[in-house]
């Protein structure tokens, strides 16, 4: 029997070819979001689901898809996958770590240098027309080079991040659920301290924590009132991490400096008041999104399916407990 994959946002097309060659293939490249009952109706006789962060995947759904045996997101990040559904009914879910860091590591840079230097808010000044000439004291920026860098979730990506922070010639603190190794932090000249001495003490504080409900508004209100007033927030983790209100009364009242923000809560709807603030950054969550980069993560994600259907354990389980029953 020919195993059916439904693939839910729209993909490159050497992915569907990959896929094609096991399975029988319903892709959307239309790339129109599914709505839950959609989602539903497409996947009812599916054996596999390769999804997006965008994509819910909860107890409900699973119900109405007796047959699948894998959903395979294609992201790192899974909380819109329920795990615990997903082992019950038997049904295996991957993710797609690894391919990803430098390039989101990448994009972390390029929001905390365009913060600094008020990149955006330049641009705007030139198209706008109010360029008359050089002053020396035009949009004065902070220097990133031999500041203090935080971070705030020390896994890959967050490794990424510090080691180009070396070429910065910056100091780097961290913190994590877990110190590093000595010789980790030697080569990363990063020191393990706890969140508060952190916020208070870097010039930059950027995120890198998977969301979750230990992890909900992470940086709020008091977080903030404890960084330094010339500091400067960069999210490229998840919406939800940070109080993405309290962020904008921070910015407005000039509580930090900066922010730089690739992710909201709730998106794609976000708090439009970011919108009247000229010391952030905005991006439309694109950390990720290099050509090379977002292939891999879907082409893993295809591997990940497969794997499932042939009875392997795909390379990225996420809920092993599903494959051992």
């Amino acid at each position: 029997m020919t195993h059916k994959v439904v693939v839910t946002r729209g993909v490159f097309d050497d992915v569907l070819d990959r896929l094609r060659a096991g399975a029988t293939v319903v892709d959307n490249q239309s790339d129109v979001q599914l709505d839950a009952g959609e989602l539903a109706a497409r996947a009812a006789d599916a054996d596999a689901l390769v999804c997006a962060l965008t994509d819910r995947v909860d107890a409900a759904l699973l119900e109405r898809c007796p047959r699948l045996k894998v959903v395979a997101n294609i992201a790192v990040g899974h909380n819109n996958i329920d795990l615990a559904a997903c082992s019950a009914r038997r049904v295996m879910a991957t993710n797609t770590p690894g391919v990803l860091d430098e390039t989101t590591a990448d994009f972390a840079w390029a929001l905390m240098l365009g913060a600094a230097r008020r990149v955006t808010e330049a641009e705007r000044y030139l198209r706008d027309g109010r360029w008359t000439g050089w002053q020396l004291k035009q949009l004065l920026g902070t220097d990133v080079h031999h500041a203090t860098l935080g971070i705030i979730g020390m896994g890959r990506i967050g490794q990424a991040i510090a080691r180009r922070a070396l070429g910065f010639s910056m100091q780097v603190l961290y913190c994590n659920r877990s110190r590093l190794d000595e010789a980790t932090e030697r080569s990363l000249n990063a020191r393990w301290v706890a969140r508060d001495e952190l916020l208070a003490a870097a010039d930059f504080v950027v995120l890198m924590v998977p969301y979750s409900p230990a992890t909900h508004h992470l940086i709020g209100a008091a977080e903030l009132a404890r960084m330094k007033p010339g500091a400067i927030l960069v999210n490229t983790a998840r919406g939800g991490v940070v109080d993405d209100r309290a962020l904008v009364e921070a910015l407005r009242q000039r509580t930090i400096a900066g922010a730089g923000i690739d992710v909201f809560e709730g998106e794609p709807a976000f708090d439009r008041d970011f919108l009247e603030l000229d010391n952030v950054v905005l991006a439309p969550h694109i950390a990720s999104s290099s050509v090379a980069t977002r292939r891999a993560m879907a082409m893993l994600a295809a591997r990940n399916a497969l794997a499932a259907l042939a009875g392997e354990r795909p390379p990225n389980l996420l809920n092993p407990d599903a494959f051992n029953l």
